[in-house]
């Protein structure tokens, strides 16, 4: 890296445009504009280093106008990611991509292609969020170095040219130096500025910690944004869905086959118009029924041997407890929420094998809609094989027999019956009010027998061990915008060019016009005129 040596001695890096020390313009000294203090005039890497492939990524990166850009596609595309709900919040029990194309159409089956169904955990939105860190990153240290070396290496007497090239500066004769210079030394100090003097001069200075603001806001967007990605490592963040049956024990998601769960008993309360005439009285007319709480018993249990395929667990139990709306269970930094239910939801259908010229049963067979068996034996050479089964029936575009899901909806099957007297098999298609037989009339039918139903209790499961690294980011990026907000960086300079001859100058970063009225009460009753706006003047 080369190095400017400036006349007064400071040694600049390449790429300064005023001098750290003196303030001194490096190139085009004959100008008579205003200097331009954005960053005091230190040097940025980005203005100076373009040649290498490193150079230009930190060039890109360091550009404003780039984290813009990616902040608006950023947002855009969350907008978007609005117009449709999102995979998390449409029935588990259906396949997204049917969804999406069966609920909008085509711009669903776009809206699906595209990957905007799971867009916070697309590949692509985590690279735009990445890029938004790596630009705070680079914008943040290509600035703010220079600019603390800046403010650090700053002297108190400055070359004449920094001078009255300030928007703030003035001329005056002062018949008592010493006596006028203590004079706006106290009230200075009376007015919180830390105070610096050389040879006749003087640097009052106040409020330095306020051009950290922005800097401390970009801390506090980097830590938020780490503590969002770290959203999408399964052991610091989990937001699934669990539907568990009344009766049924299932493993809790997430937890690695660590926690089970029993639902003892779905409970759904509704507001009654005798006994609460005085709640809801107005949508109990309207609808009918109001729910007034719903709730799953649950018991959680501990596994306690290891995990083995197709093994029985050993299960410890943990607690009972009754899980209600905004009442989750917690432990071991999970908790289960009520969100939703489903009532009377088919478990069971029964079936007769009946001979159709003289109605005469064989036997009756159970199918458990969530795990049938493949042949059911009647005895006396009587048995039934399921060949195919639909839990969520339909037919396809090709007119094909096929499920929307795995949840029984809409359950329909395919038997063949087997008897003594058909010893080759009967094919039958049985379905809810529908009973087909495809290959040609039949002796024997499947008829419909009975049916069990259960209740379905919906629970969320959460774990979230980012919300303390998000509280820790935005509370740092508040701190950000106070400290940017509410100070603003003074300094006043007061160099002696003669005899009895000042210079004074004044610069903030923001609000000029609280400068100027505390330049009129600190040089009020003193030789030293208020310095003219040049700006103004110009």
């Amino acid at each position: 890296m080369e190095n400017i040596k400036c006349e007064c001695g400071h040694v600049n890096p390449l790429g300064t445009v005023l001098c750290e020390s003196c303030g001194k313009l490096q190139e085009d000294t004959a100008s008579t504009k205003l200097v331009d203090m954005r960053y005091d005039g230190s040097a940025r890497r980005s203005q100076v280093y373009k040649k290498t492939f490193v150079d230009k990524v930190w060039n890109f990166f360091s550009s404003v106008k780039v984290g813009v850009w990616l902040i608006f596609i950023t947002l855009a595309a969350s907008a978007l990611g609005t117009i449709y709900p999102q995979q998390m919040y449409i029935p588990p029990t259906v396949s997204p991509e049917e969804f999406y194309k069966d609920q909008y159409g085509w711009t669903g089956e776009l809206y699906y292609i595209l990957g905007f169904h799971d867009l916070y955990g697309s590949w692509w939105y985590m690279i735009l969020i990445a890029s938004i860190g790596i630009s705070l990153v680079i914008c943040s240290l290509d600035r703010v170095i220079p600019l603390y070396r800046a403010l650090n290496n700053q002297g108190v007497i400055r070359h004449e040219g920094f001078l009255k090239r300030q928007k703030l500066f003035g001329k005056s004769t002062v018949n008592d130096p010493e006596q006028t210079l203590s004079k706006i030394h106290e009230k200075l100090k009376g007015r919180r500025y830390n105070i610096r003097m050389e040879n006749g001069s003087l640097l009052a200075e106040k409020n330095r910690f306020s051009r950290w603001g922005p800097y401390v806001n970009h801390i506090g967007l980097i830590i938020f944004l780490i503590g969002a990605m770290l959203r999408f490592v399964p052991s610091m963040y989990l937001d699934e869905v669990l539907w568990i049956r009344e009766g049924d024990t299932e493993v809790i998601p997430g937890t690695e086959g660590k926690y089970y769960l029993k639902s003892e008993a779905f409970i759904l309360e509704l507001y009654d118009k005798e006994k609460d005439p005085e709640v809801f009285n107005a949508a109990l007319e309207r609808v009918g029924n109001v729910v007034k709480n719903y709730q799953t018993d649950a018991i959680l249990y501990k596994r306690t041997d290891e995990i083995v395929h197709g093994a029985e667990p050993e299960l410890e139990m943990i607690k009972e407890f009754p899980i209600r709306v905004n009442e989750p269970l917690k432990h071991d930094g999970y908790a289960l929420y009520q969100v939703d239910y489903k009532l009377q939801e088919f478990n069971t259908m029964s079936f007769n094998l009946i001979k159709k010229e003289t109605e005469e049963s064989f036997g009756t067979l159970t199918v458990n809609l969530f795990d049938p068996e493949s042949e059911y034996d009647l005895g006396n050479g009587y048995r039934v094989e399921l060949m195919s089964y639909f839990a969520d029936f339909y037919f396809d575009s090709d007119g094909d027999p096929a499920s929307k899901s795995k949840v029984p909806n809409n359950p329909a099957f395919v038997f063949k019956m087997f008897t003594p007297k058909t010893p080759e098999g009967e094919v039958s298609f049985v379905a809810i009010r529908e009973n087909i037989e495809p290959l040609g009339e039949n002796q024997y039918k499947m008829q419909f027998a009975g049916i069990e139903t259960k209740n379905v209790s919906g629970l969320t499961v959460r774990k979230d061990h980012t919300l303390w690294i998000l509280g820790i980011g935005g509370a740092i990026f508040m701190i950000g915008v106070i400290q940017g907000m509410y100070w603003n960086h003074r300094r006043i300079w007061i160099s002696k060019q003669g005899n009895n001859e000042y210079w004074i100058a004044g610069h903030t970063n923001k609000n000029w016009y609280g400068l100027k009225k505390e330049l009129e009460l600190v040089l009020d009753g003193t030789d030293i005129a208020v310095p003219i706006d040049q700006s103004e003047d110009s």
